[in-house]
């Protein structure tokens, strides 16, 4: 189960203050609406313009478009 580390104001008022998230998801995109589900709003921040660490590798994840 991966653990979501939260930093930053903007992203910690969606959670109430929590920091520190275990999140059931095999992959980002399902990451992605979990925390969507659980905090709304905290998805589409993510989405939108957040970076992400995987393995402590920071990445910025780009949004795709297609229809």
């Amino acid at each position: 189960m991966p653990r979501v580390v939260i930093s930053g104001q903007a992203a910690r008022r969606f959670t109430g203050g929590l920091s520190e998230l275990d999140v059931e998801a095999t992959n980002f995109r399902r990451l992605v609406l979990e925390l969507e589900r659980r905090y709304p709003g905290l998805g589409h921040q993510v989405e939108e313009g957040m970076a992400v660490a995987i393995d402590s590798e920071i990445y910025l994840i780009p949004k795709i478009g297609g229809g």
